[in-house]
């Protein structure tokens, strides 16, 4: 009997299978390292769509790029470079041989002449299009000839990754936008989104070959290599780059020197900024002094237990200018001679303006007041006590003639007078800690240019015995430049810092007294760091001159937040915003709002401390009657 079609008997079925016994566990071992890389790198799953490409959970859009622009200029791929979003960007380039190249160009310039001469035969308007392209061969040709150009093909091909469909959308969107306004024409790779993805790995293989003629010059500006990054390995963060995000991370000392200046108006958030630097610097063992005119540090020397050292009337701090640095053993330098010039210097910030004649006696005095307390050119009398405004001023009157009188009473006021008690004393200071602060906000500011020269002369004086990783912050250092002594010696010691391992840090906001003296452009160009912050519109244009700002950078520091600006460190400079951590802020900040809000919670939390004397009492325990 015959079966029905698809059926069959017990006799025909085939033979039961025996079930596969699992490997034994070594060689399901052997089968796990039988795995390629590629088995492992693998992505789980890959969704293909006519414009994306999804692996696993990510998704990805692939375009290639047709440059529309005639012209370019150095860097002009930086606004893509600098995309604040993850992109794959691949460039390949295609050597051409000069003499293929030459024959296509002489065809190409063939037929535009001929079309430019047919329409001006006809009487039509020449094509503007065909006249460039023809100057532009032209212009090509004759330097492939001579050698001074060589001919490429270029492409370029961007891949934006993203988390979902609409971040990928939107990226894109701005992409091409960024793109758009680099006259480069963004196509999606439709129906080829695979070939693009795979086109920007890094396998340096161009699997859509989309490809735009260029020449050497035209190649050499599309080179990355000029992105807005300023980070290096070591160095401490000053803040954030505010063309990509990245940090602004920075090794002062590994400079050619380690000076810096800071410019900006009030309020710009300046100090603020040289303090975060300041606290950072602290942690990797740097030395750090500061010249505070306005008690603006003391919250923060506090907190990190530094010497803050108030130098004014009725303070005990006594610095004398006569101090020398006992190191003419060791060095080659005449202390006493160095020591008599940055006396000059300061007794003309004092005296004002002497003559010859004056400047003579003064230098007669001052060697005189040293060989009074026995102090000579001979190396070992320079360690014996230095002498004092007292001594200069009995110089002065020992001579006895009429100039020397009048310049002794130019001091007078120093020994006998009003300003008693300032610099006619012993020096009775110590630099030891890692962090001391020189305040001068008590004193008068016709004193303030004498104390804060007289603190700088001490410091620089006192630095040089041992060498050490130093910053020395010169706050409001306008007050100096006002004169032209004052301003040659801070200048010397910006020249000669690096030499004893010391950075030197100016800060100022009057941009006009800082600049408008060749000191202060010289002290500008020995600073490897320059930060500029927000500037007035009366400033703007004096800082742009000196810095060669563009027209994009002044509007910046014309429009700038408080803590934004310009961080220029050796030939590459970026615009800066200064960040500090919560921690941080509390120990900087001078605002007088920040100030007044912590003040409240101090006193909240000490009222809330605080227990009445009869809740304060220990319990005691009452024996019972029995």
């Amino acid at each position: 009997m015959k079966l029905p079609f698809g059926k069959k008997t017990g006799s025909d079925l085939p033979a039961p299978v025996p079930a596969k016994e699992s490997p034994p566990p070594a060689a399901s071992k052997s089968l796990a390292l039988a795995k390629t890389v590629q088995d492992i790198i693998a992505p789980q799953s890959i969704t293909l769509d006519f414009n994306l490409l999804k692996l696993n959970d990510r998704f990805y859009r692939t375009y290639f790029n047709s440059i529309k622009r005639r012209f370019v200029d150095a860097n002009w791929l930086s606004a893509l470079i600098n995309f604040d979003h993850s992109l794959n960007i691949s460039m390949f380039v295609y050597p051409v041989e000069s003499k293929s190249t030459l024959d296509d160009l002489r065809r190409k310039i063939a037929e535009m002449e001929a079309e430019i001469s047919t329409d001006m035969q006809r009487g039509r308007v020449v094509n503007p299009s065909t006249q460039a392209q023809l100057e532009d061969a032209l212009s090509l040709q004759e330097q492939l000839v001579k050698g001074i150009e060589r001919f490429f093909q270029f492409s370029l091909y961007v891949t934006i990754p993203a988390e979902s469909v609409s971040e990928l959308e939107t990226t894109s969107k701005q992409v091409t936008s960024t793109l758009s306004s680099l006259l480069v024409e963004s196509t999606p790779t439709a129906l080829q989104q695979a070939e693009g993805f795979k086109t920007t790995l890094p396998t340096c293989i161009d699997h859509l070959m989309v490809m735009r003629n260029m020449d050497t010059t035209s190649l050499a500006t599309t080179f990355p290599f000029t992105s807005s990054e300023l980070s290096n390995n070591e160095g401490i963060m000053y803040g954030i780059n505010e063309h990509n995000g990245s940090l602004i991370i920075f090794d002062r000392f590994g400079l050619e020197n380690a000076n810096s200046c800071v410019f900006a108006k009030a309020g710009a958030g300046k100090s603020y900024a040289i303090k975060l630097e300041i606290l950072r610097s602290l942690m990797f063992g740097t030395e750090v002094i500061v010249i505070d005119p306005e008690n603006e540090y003391k919250t923060l020397s506090d907190a990190v237990g530094g010497d803050y050292i108030n130098f004014a009337f009725n303070s005990s701090n006594r610095i004398n200018p006569f101090d020398l640095s006992t190191l003419t053993e060791f060095s080659e330098e005449n202390e006493l001679n160095l020591k008599v010039q940055s006396l000059h210097s300061m007794f003309k910030v004092i005296m004002g303006q002497l003559n010859p004649t004056e400047e003579a006696l003064l230098d007669r005095a001052l060697t005189l007041s040293y060989r009074m307390k026995g102090i000579t050119q001979d190396p070992a009398t320079q360690k014996r006590t230095p002498p004092l405004m007292e001594d200069l001023y009995k110089a002065f009157i020992g001579m006895e003639e009429p100039l020397a009188l009048s310049l002794a009473d130019r001091i007078e006021k120093f020994v006998k007078g009003s300003f008693t008690g300032i610099i006619d004393q012993p020096s009775n200071v110590a630099l030891k800690n890692p962090f001391t602060v020189f305040s001068v906000r008590d004193l008068e500011d016709s004193v303030k240019p004498i104390a804060i020269f007289i603190i700088l002369d001490y410091i620089w004086t006192k630095l040089r015995r041992d060498l050490k990783k130093r910053i020395l912050v010169v706050d409001e250092a306008w007050y100096l430049m006002r004169y032209p002594d004052s301003a040659d010696f801070l200048y010397g010691i910006a020249k000669r810092a690096r030499k004893y391992f010391l950075g030197l840090t100016t800060i100022t906001q009057d941009v006009e007294d800082f600049l408008s003296t060749d000191f202060g452009k010289a002290i500008v160009t020995n600073s490897s760091i320059q930060i500029l912050m927000k500037q007035s519109p009366a400033a703007v244009d004096r800082v742009a001159s000196v810095f060669y700002l563009s027209e994009g950078e002044k509007h910046l520091l014309l429009s700038a937040n408080v803590g934004e600006g310009l961080f220029f460190a050796g030939n590459n400079h970026v615009a800066v915003r200064f960040v500090a951590s919560p921690d941080e802020h509390q120990l900087i900040t001078t605002n007088p709002q920040d100030l007044l809000a912590r003040r409240e919670a101090e006193e909240k939390a000490a009222a809330a401390a605080a227990v009445s004397p009869e809740e304060n009492k220990p319990a005691r325990l009452i024996p019972s009657a029995e």
